[in-house]
């Protein structure tokens, strides 16, 4: 059915009502509120304009939006909560998303998207298709749905929703049903979503990333892992804006994943250099446990990076553990100024994050912030809906520039002095058979004043490819004086250190390389300061090269030991930078590994995954045992781990049904008739009454047909028939007075009460007897007896 665009009218029956809620977005709104709206509105306004009964102040139904309540991050999802305060329920309800001072009657007035959870819960609107109401008008308490929040630059955003109870709508604009979330600023929590402008910054720059842990059992008591505490590997790199490491709502890649999941980022790291053509560096650093100690006690991790014009950007993440699948981490973090500059520094607060791996219904979720809405067993829970405690701190500090900077608002003197990267030596005389690492930076002067000393530096010599040809000292002397003295004689130009040289202008074969230096402080005299700023040499780049050649970076740190305790693997890896010109593979390793060890393996604590839901009961009813499992995390091979890997724990189903039980059938009594046509009877008694839902009881009196012989036709036959005709008859009547109970040949005494059970739970005994008031003298049957019942009673569990 089609609601046409024309004011439509709720009749004020219940009945109708029903039908009429769910066409009518449960909004019970009067005949003259809806006359009043002009028909050119759209039905969105309507929702807006219908006037219901408002209580100000009235607490009794909420709207609630998970994390931060005053926030929002513009395209990241939102859990939004309808409920009633218990005992209070609601049949319908309308839910709807304006920009701030619209009214709503257009499209563009409406901010950001729904998404349905339950759709037996909820639906869109037919009339509205923005907004979100009841599927079927039902007493309910609380309802959910996903709201995807708008782009950025949209402002303030008016959640709305109103309750329908019975017939009576609330609306509250000011209250509880009414929720106003502003736009956060882009920098807050390492969101993904802002815009990547392109860089127009030169040269490049060199920082250094500190990792601060702040996850402790004193900020985070709920639940705290004492035992195995940590954060795995930082693993990233600095990146151009086609590559992305992971994003809030995207999908955990292998590499996310095994970090994730396994705190390794082994897989992460061969990601990141597959991407070789828009990554520069590649970010690592050591795991760290316990997961908080005191900077006097140990150092931070912390690697350097650089970054570049196309490759500005930098991500990274570590795993927290143990957990499901939650790590923290910046993404796609631009250190590239509108101003054309470098940033200097960058400190962020980090709040874990969800890489969707390890939970959910479907086998890939969406990247997304933790909250603290999340789950009442989550240890960031907290029922208000704040913001989660930080759990760490990163900060970025630039360290060095390179190559000529264009910005437009340029740094200051010392900010230039303490970006300089170290001097390279003029002349490297060092033989090509003896390979070396790069020098370390040279010392402090040994002389604090204007007098002569000297500084050092140190390389480590790695390879020696021929044994007949020696390799020079691994130390490097220099003549030096104290700091604003200056050894250039007779030049009062006090200069910066070089910074290092420049990549060799050619791929392959010979070309040229460059540095530069700059003036900390000109002749006091005013004169020219004639000391170079620039020099250049000329650079060999594989000197034998062939179109079948390929040119490699340099090969990069090991990665960690693939073992925790004992013996293990570790590796590096270097790229290829230019593809052989021939278009042939490139046959140069990229990758090589060696043998490293570790601790003694009894020093590594368990691993364990947190513990599973709990089985279901192994019995439909009555008692029986339930199980949940946990994995072990941790190599096998580390060592043994005493820790318990299942639980088994009772668990009560309803009573199960009992069924009624009898006794066997007694032996057939004699025939109530000594000649001609008579029956016989046998009964049963019962032992346990029905329970629960158990089968009722059968019959207890079963009777057949008997015939002994031919009545004789005499007359003492005859008066025989008539004495047992009157006897029949006084059975009858003792029949009647005993309950019904069918005795041939006696009177019987009534029966006597249930005697009080033998037991006060588990099963007991009740028991009573009918005794033989009078035996007839001519009754020739035997069964007239005292008589007994029994009966279970009590049989609940004790």
């Amino acid at each position: 059915m089609r609601l046409s665009p024309a004011p439509l009218r709720l009749s004020r029956s219940p009945a109708l009502l029903a039908l009429a809620l769910p066409l009518a977005a449960a909004l019970a709104f009067s005949d003259e509120t809806l006359d009043k709206v002009p028909k050119s509105e759209g039905y969105c306004s309507r929702i807006l304009r219908a006037q219901g009964t408002r209580r100000e102040g009235y607490t009794e139904f909420s709207l609630r939006v998970e994390g931060d309540p005053d926030f929002y991050k513009p395209g990241i999802s939102y859990r939004v909560t309808l409920s009633a305060a218990p005992p209070s329920y609601f049949r319908g309800f309308t839910l709807i998303a304006l920009k701030e001072n619209r009214e709503g009657d257009k499209e563009e007035d409406h901010a950001g998207t729904f998404q349905i959870i339950d759709e037996e819960e909820t639906q869109f609107m037919s009339n509205c298709p923005v907004a979100v109401t009841e599927s079927t008008p039902r007493r309910r308490t609380r309802i959910q749905v996903f709201w995807i929040a708008p782009p950025a630059g949209t402002g303030c955003v008016i959640l709305k929703a109103s309750i329908v109870q019975k017939r009576i709508i609330y609306f509250q604009d000011e209250g509880s049903l009414t929720k106003k979330l502003c736009e956060q600023d882009s920098m807050f929590d390492g969101v993904t979503d802002k815009p990547i402008l392109d860089c127009c910054a030169c040269g490049t720059a060199k920082y250094r990333l500190t990792f601060y842990g702040n996850w402790s059992e004193k900020t985070h008591p709920k639940d705290y892992p004492r035992r195995a505490n940590h954060w795995s590997a930082i693993i990233g790199g600095s990146h151009s804006k086609n590559y992305v490491l992971w994003e809030y709502g995207g999908y955990a890649s292998e590499g996310v994943k095994q970090v994730a999941e396994l705190g390794s980022p082994v897989k992460m790291e061969e990601e990141i250099r597959q991407q070789s053509d828009e990554v520069l560096t590649v970010i690592k650093a050591k795991a760290q446990w316990p997961a908080w100690q005191p900077l006097n006690v140990r150092a931070a991790p912390s690697a350097e990076f650089s970054v570049d014009r196309t490759r500005h950007l930098m991500s990274f993440l570590t795993m927290m553990g143990p957990s499901p699948d939650w790590n923290v981490g910046l993404s796609a973090e631009d250190l590239c100024t509108k101003e054309c500059g470098w940033v200097q520094k960058v400190v962020q607060d980090l709040i874990p994050w969800d890489a969707g791996t390890d939970s959910g219904v479907t086998y890939e979720e969406k990247i997304r912030p933790l909250t603290s809405l999340d789950h009442p067993q989550s240890p960031f829970y907290d029922p208000e809906g704040g913001s989660i405690t930080q759990v760490a701190r990163v900060v970025i500090e630039r360290i060095a520039r390179k190559g000529e900077q264009c910005n437009i608002v340029p740094d200051n003197v010392d900010d230039i002095v303490a970006d300089l990267a170290p001097e390279e030596k003029d002349e490297d005389d060092t033989p090509e058979t003896c390979i070396y690492s790069n020098w370390s930076p040279w010392s402090a002067c040994s002389s604090s004043t204007c007098d002569k000393g000297k500084r050092m530096r140190q390389r480590m010599l790695k390879a020696q490819l021929d044994l007949s040809v020696p390799c020079p000292d691994t130390q490097d002397f220099q003549p030096c004086m104290g700091p604003g003295c200056s050894d250039e004689d007779g030049s009062t130009c006090t200069m910066s250190e070089w910074i290092t040289w420049s990549p060799c202008s050619i791929s392959c074969g010979m070309g040229m390389r460059s540095r530069e230096r700059y003036v900390k402080q000109f002749p006091e005299d005013g004169s020219v300061c004639t000391l170079p700023t620039e020099e250049t040499e000329k650079c060999t780049v594989n000197e034998e090269c062939s179109p079948s050649s390929c040119l490699m970076t340099e090969w990069g740190e090991w990665d960690d030991c693939s073992a925790t305790c004992g013996m293990g693997m570790k590796k590096r890896h270097r790229m290829v930078k230019m593809s052989p010109a021939d278009g042939s593979a490139c046959k140069a390793e990229t990758s090589q590994a060696e043998k490293c060890m570790m601790p003694e393996c009894h020093t590594i604590p368990c691993l364990l995954s947190p513990w599973s839901e709990w089985s279901d009961c192994s019995v439909t009813c009555g008692k029986g045992m339930r199980t949940r499992q946990r994995m072990l995390k941790s190599l096998a091979e580390l060592g043994d781990c005493n820790e318990e890997l299942e639980q088994v724990e009772k668990c009560m189903l309803p009573e199960c049904p009992i069924d009624c039980e009898l006794t066997e059938w007694s032996q057939w009594s004699e025939c109530n008739k000594s000649c001609g046509k008579g029956h016989m009877i046998r009964t049963r008694m019962i032992q346990m009454e029905p329970q629960f839902g158990g089968a009722p009881c059968p019959e207890t009196v079963q009777r057949k047909k008997c015939r002994i012989r031919k009545c004789l036709r005499n007359p003492s036959i005859q008066k025989l028939r008539w004495r047992e005709a009157r006897e029949s008859r006084r059975n009858e009547q003792l029949r009647e007075e005993s309950g019904g109970e069918q005795f041939p040949g006696c009177r019987m005494r009534p029966w006597t009460a249930w005697s009080e059970c033998t037991k006060l739970c588990g099963g007991g005994i009740q028991e009573r007897y009918m005794t033989v008031k009078k035996r007839f003298k001519s009754s020739q049957f035997t069964s007239c007896k005292d008589k007994k019942e029994i009966r279970a009673c009590n049989v609940h569990p004790c």
